[in-house]
């Protein structure tokens, strides 16, 4: 059962208004996403590049940039050793391109997911250690790899980490002890004692800083590491990262260049999936081009992602490509396959009255397990934990809701656990065989979560009157782009609105066209992209049978209901017309 709330926030919005040149409406938008103060909307509305953070504030940045600065002079071999999802691979090419660009000896890895697991490990140490590296510079992992890195100095290797990750920690008493490894410099904006200002960057953009202030340290002009600005937005938007802060203006900048993209396996990738070059959106990164660039970690190798960041002509670019849509294909075949398994032992199971649930798929490929946790999520709306076997025993991935930090409930579990490492919202787990069952109590005898915690809340910005929806008002909500995480698409509301008509549509029959009309008699199309079955199985339950045939027929069936949507404009064969897009319904 959903929770609707209509967000009131207090401000001045005709004087927001006047000073920044906006609309009301659009002053009140902005207030509801917590951006308050005449220089914080400023920049949210107006920020570039130049508003960008110091890298050097970054505990740790000065002894990375001095101990690279050594190595790049020595000619001594550097290893980048990244992570396989769209941050690392990201990352990893920041790196390669910006110590390459300083002609440095470097080369890189990224672990296998099957045979290597997450982040560093022995064999990767070896396979460096054997291949003459004297230098590990890591990327969006290493800070949760203590004993691996350990193992590196033992082995005489300098090690560098850059990772956006949480700090691992053990509470003794009153005393919270955190466990960071013992590299030669560590770059983590989360790490204790850490002065840099936002907290919120991805792997990709940590690397980036670190790049920058780098080049800036080295006498040379980190204007020409600009084009890298492209990949730290698409992984800002592929690791879920808020869109506030650095982060808004990373990813608008990314969208920005990407219209007109010099990278070759980008376009190549943009023109294989159908995405419009000249109207890049965040959503098409997050859902288009991302689940691609992460499909060859998961089914294949995360290095032939990589090689499409990299490749130089378009011939090599599209068949990487190619390749690359084909896995991800697959590996939507292999996630409704898996989703299906998961409901079926939830409901079957009795596991409805889990507030956490752990779901154990043996036979799940364990790169989809995070995948499938995101779709029980929000089927169930609770945390979500994945669990299948692998070779070393049993691997998952978790995902969360609002009020249930995953991450510090796995550290009460540590005892259960073999590896583990996450944040707030998602986490990744081993553990061995036989301890699903003990891992499962755990979480549920320590989860506090009430019931009012496992209800979905919907935040509504505001009521909107349909006589309000003009093509201004649509163009005016282009200035709270890009949405995502962190800066989420606006919801409005309309109450007790008449549906005057429904039909079925789209090549699954799955969808829903209406007509309706609200208190201020204006009528206008409507979309719902939900579940047709399930909402016409509500309007009958709540109408009666007779009404819902009704209303498919487009008579008069007495039908009002409560939407919150987004307004649109949609344009066929020459013509433009206003609509609205539903997201819920009461």
């Amino acid at each position: 059962m959903e929770r609707w709330v209509l967000l009131r926030k207090g401000a001045d919005y005709q004087a927001i208004g006047e000073k920044f040149h906006i609309a009301p409406r659009i002053a009140c938008l902005i207030r509801n996403r917590e951006v308050i103060g005449d220089e914080a909307i400023d920049q949210y509305l107006n920020g570039t590049i130049a508003d960008l953070h110091d890298g050097m504030l970054m505990k740790g940045m000065d002894q990375a940039v001095d101990i690279l600065m050594e190595k790049i002079r020595e000619g001594a071999r550097i290893r980048v050793i990244g992570d396989y999802d769209i941050d690392g691979v990201n990352a990893t090419y920041i790196l390669l391109e910006a110590l390459e660009g300083l002609r440095g000896e470097v080369d890189m890895d990224i672990p296998d997911r099957i045979t290597d697991g997450y982040g560093l490990n022995r064999n990767l140490i070896d396979r460096a250690f054997d291949d003459g590296i004297d230098t590990i510079i890591t990327c969006d992992n290493g800070i949760a790899a203590e004993s691996e890195i350990a193992y590196a100095k033992e082995m005489g290797m300098t090690v560098i980490v850059t990772d956006h990750h949480e700090v691992s920690y053990t509470d003794e008493g009153e005393e919270r002890i955190y466990h960071l490894p013992p590299a030669d410099a560590v770059v983590d904006p989360k790490q204790p004692g850490c002065e840099y200002p936002f907290k919120g960057l991805c792997g990709a953009a940590v690397a980036y800083k670190c790049m920058e202030c780098l080049y800036e340290a080295m006498g040379e002009d980190s204007t020409d590491l600009d084009y890298l600005l492209e990949p730290v937005g698409i992984a800002t938007i592929g690791d879920v990262m808020d869109l506030t802060d650095e982060n808004r203006i990373f990813v608008k900048q990314a969208l920005e260049m990407m219209g007109h993209s010099s990278n070759p396996g980008l376009r190549a990738l943009m023109q294989c999936t159908g995405v419009p070059i000249d109207q890049v959106r965040a959503y098409h990164v997050g859902f288009v081009l991302g689940p691609c660039i992460n499909a060859g970690g998961r089914l294949d190798t995360a290095k032939r992602a990589l090689a499409l960041l990299r490749a130089k002509n378009e011939r090599d670019a599209m068949v990487l490509a190619g390749d690359l849509k084909a896995l991800n294909d697959s590996r939507k075949e292999l996630t409704e396959w898996a989703v299906e398994e998961a409901v079926h032992i939830v409901e079957e199971k009795g596991y409805l009255d889990d507030r956490v649930l752990v779901i154990y798929l043996p036979d799940c490929h364990e790169s989809i397990a995070g995948i499938v946790a995101g779709r029980i999520r929000e089927r169930y709306y609770r945390p979500v934990y994945v669990l299948t076997d692998s070779e070393d025993g049993v691997k998952g991935s978790g995902r969360s809701i609002e009020a249930y930090h995953m991450f510090e409930e796995l550290i009460k579990c540590s005892d259960l656990l073999t590896k583990f490492g996450g944040h707030r919202q998602a986490a990744g787990l081993s553990m061995e065989p036989g301890k699903v069952d003990a891992f499962r109590r755990r979480l549920n005898e320590n989860c506090t979560l009430t019931e009012k915690d496992l209800q979905e809340k919907v935040s509504i910005d505001m009521e909107l009157p349909f006589s309000n929806i003009t093509e201004q008002f649509i163009e005016e909500l282009e200035l709270l782009e890009p949405f995502g995480k962190g800066n989420t698409k606006p919801v409005f509301a309309v109450r007790n609105a008449e549906l005057l008509s429904a039909r079925i549509i789209g090549k699954e029959r799955n969808m829903l066209k209406f007509q309706i009309r609200d208190d201020s008699r204006v009528t206008m199309e409507a979309l719902y992209f939900g579940d047709a079955s399930v909402f016409m199985e509500t309007v009958t339950a709540r109408y009666g049978r007779d009404c819902a045939e009704r209303l498919l027929a487009g008579k008069s069936s007495g039908i009002r209901m409560s939407f919150t949507f987004y307004p649109g404009i949609n344009e066929y064969m020459g013509n433009r017309s206003m609509q609205i897009i539903i997201t819920h319904y009461m």
